[in-house]
């Protein structure tokens, strides 16, 4: 099993098992049990992504007969897709250790030296939202992942020069929810290039399952089908629902998550029959009634909701564009017949926009 390695901002600074200050707020506050145990640890336990894992399965092996590390390998999709979850299985696979840290995190060139001198022959370094790394630091990446070395500069005034430092030869695993933000030069030098794609609500059920039996509590195939349909395509949602309902199961009296209890807890957390939550009816709504249905700018819509652009864009509107309630035109959003019905709207008239009506 590989060992995990979290790092610190402070280069050559690491402390195992912390957890990255550049990480984001939802992901410092998982518990140490989902952390642990909800986690898949190999490429069999890992439910869902068949074809990439097929493919991912041939490079590991490929590299292992080889004696090589592993190419660089760069992960993009919608979060809570699993990119970290696979970064520490390819780790396991490859049996070697991992060493995690965020483009937040890594603020300077010094930094960087610092995770990448760290680093023993065939270790992988996990950079999460690498998007997000300075132009220098990643202009700095660019030797490390083609020649091994990076250059740092050494001494003051009239007397510094760059000194080139060899790395051991490793694996970069870069992801990101934003591949259009990374730079085209970084971007060609990984050489596995691959996307997560949204699970199908058969396969959200099946992690449902698992994630009851971790938890030490069962779900019927029933309740952990009404869970995985509503779980937005994302383990990490059905994993945070199921833990929920369970909750709600339990404090009823219940041993199992049945039908009835799934339909009864995702009630009370606000989530409708068609996965949507309070923010995706807002959005909706807003569009219906305040643009009359659109199409809409995204600086318009996230002023009105007071929702940053960002969170609108990376984790509302994929949904919203996969199900079917929500298409971009070249003149913003719109919504679809389908969300008006599903907000029980015959037309979308409303203040703003330009549209007119939008029959059903």
């Amino acid at each position: 099993m590989a060992r995990v390695r979290h790092e610190d901002g402070g280069a050559g600074r690491s402390k195992v098992a912390s957890v990255d200050r550049g990480l984001l707020r939802t992901e410092r506050e998982e518990s140490a049990i989902e952390e642990a145990s909800l986690r898949p640890r190999t490429m069999d336990e890992y439910i869902g992504q068949s074809a990439l894992k097929r493919k991912l399965r041939v490079f590991v092996d490929a590299a292992k007969q080889r004696g090589e590390p592993l190419d660089h390998v760069l992960l993009h999709g919608p979060p809570g897709l699993g990119k970290t979850t696979m970064a520490q299985i390819l780790a396991n696979e490859l049996g070697v250790r991992i060493h995690i840290t965020s483009g937040p995190a890594v603020e300077h060139k010094g930094v960087l030296a610092g995770h990448l001198t760290a680093l023993e022959a065939g270790d992988v370094l996990f950079i999460d939202e690498i998007h997000r790394l300075t132009p220098v630091v990643e202009e700095s990446l660019y030797s490390a992942m083609e020649d091994g070395r990076i250059d740092l500069p050494v001494g003051e005034g009239n007397r510094a020069r760059t000194m080139p430092f060899s790395l051991a030869p490793f694996t970069l695993v870069g992801a990101t929810t934003r591949t259009a933000l990374l730079g085209a030069p970084l971007r060609e030098r990984f050489q596995i290039v691959e996307g997560l794609e949204y699970y199908a609500d058969a396969e959200l059920a099946e992690i449902v399952q698992r994630t009851a039996r971790i938890l030490k509590f069962t779900a019927t195939d029933a309740g952990a089908a009404e869970i995985g349909r509503r779980s937005r395509g994302t383990p990490r949602i059905a994993n945070r629902l199921t833990r929920r309902v369970r909750d709600f199961a339990q404090v009823r009296g219940r041993a199992s998550i049945d039908r009835d209890d799934a339909q009864y807890g995702l009630g009370e957390l606000g989530i409708d029959p068609e996965g949507l939550d309070a923010i995706d009816r807002r959005v909706l709504t807003a569009i219906v009634d305040l643009f009359d249905g659109g199409p809409v700018g995204i600086d318009a819509l996230a002023a009105t909701l007071s929702e940053p652009r960002d969170t609108l864009e990376d984790v509302y509107e994929p949904f919203l564009l996969q199900r079917g309630f929500l298409i971009r035109t070249p003149r913003g959003r719109q919504v679809t017949r389908k969300a008006l019905a599903h907000l029980g709207r015959s037309t979308a008239s409303g203040g703003g926009g330009d549209q007119g009506e939008l029959p059903l």
